[in-house]
């Protein structure tokens, strides 16, 4: 399945209520399911980005469509990555001869 790192940052509403956070991420989980896909991982973080999440998903489509739900709950923005492991990048790398 495709992964996405997902960098994500809190609106005001988000940062409001973010002592939700956590519980939150545990609600996202079912968010990403109902789209055929799977959140890996969740990181808090200091620095530009808020959180940076991996998530796995059968198509750009789904990624979209459940981030797009997810942005719906006004609590984050998001950038999302699309990221290829050791084996995809091999075979990327293949192609070009």
């Amino acid at each position: 399945m495709p992964t996405y790192v997902v960098l994500m940052n809190w609106t005001d509403q988000g940062i409001k209520t973010v002592r939700e956070s956590v519980q939150r991420r545990d609600q996202a989980g079912a968010l990403a399911e109902k789209h055929g896909a799977r959140i890996e991982e969740v990181y808090w973080t200091v620095g530009p980005y808020d959180l940076v999440t991996i998530v796995e998903a059968p198509d750009d489509e789904s990624a979209t469509a459940m981030l797009l739900d997810l942005g719906t709950a006004g609590n984050l923005r998001t950038t999302t990555l699309r990221a290829y492991d050791r084996e995809e990048m091999s075979g990327i790398l293949g192609r070009l001869g």
